[in-house]
């Protein structure tokens, strides 16, 4: 055998090794935990989702309850939620800034659509804050000719549903980095 394959077979049995010695470190995220610990599905599930403070029937509570809803199903899936352990308390602002404007006519052809999201994750037992944080989103769309005004509010209002979709997952993602690693 040459000293090329050696050195590669040296290498091969040093990576399995190696593989073998950290096989029993990893655990997938949403596992079920052998030890009898509450797996993420089910601390996730705990966390109770106020509806969001603004006026009723303002843009900004269809949005509140967009990123709600987007968040209780991403959440907890198609189940109900269980006892909650915590409040997820959520307070948000929305933007709107044209980025492609028309020289021949001077009117947008292209919006950005922002949400800015502040959360705070309360543990019930204690009323104490254990985790803040903020996320935002930005999403544009194309504006249809001046006279296609529902296809601008539609398009509008398409990209405040993906920017909802876009902050919900966001968090979820914190929250169950949270929850496993517990920082």
């Amino acid at each position: 055998m040459s000293s090329a394959r050696f050195r590669i077979a040296a290498r091969l049995v040093a990576v399995a090794a190696l593989a073998g010695l950290t096989a029993g470190c990893f655990q997938p995220m949403y596992a079920e935990h052998a030890d009898g610990t509450p797996a993420l599905r089910d601390k996730l599930m705990g966390i109770e989702l106020p509806p969001v403070d603004k006026p009723n029937a303002s843009p900004e509570a269809r949005i509140g309850v967009d990123i709600r809803n987007a968040l209780a199903f991403k959440l907890y899936g198609t189940a109900t939620g269980t006892a909650p352990t915590h409040k997820l308390v959520l307070k948000f602002q929305t933007s709107r800034s044209s980025l492609i404007v028309s020289a021949a006519t001077g009117l947008p052809t292209t919006e950005n659509v922002g949400i800015d999201v502040q959360y705070n994750l309360v543990e019930l037992a204690t009323n104490k804050s254990v985790m803040t944080g903020t996320t935002f989103a930005r999403t544009s769309y194309d504006i249809p000719g001046s006279y296609q005004r529902f296809a601008r509010q539609r398009a509008f209002r398409d990209a405040e549903d993906r920017a909802s979709e876009e902050v919900a997952e966001k968090i979820k993602t914190r929250l169950a980095a949270y929850f496993t690693a517990g920082t």
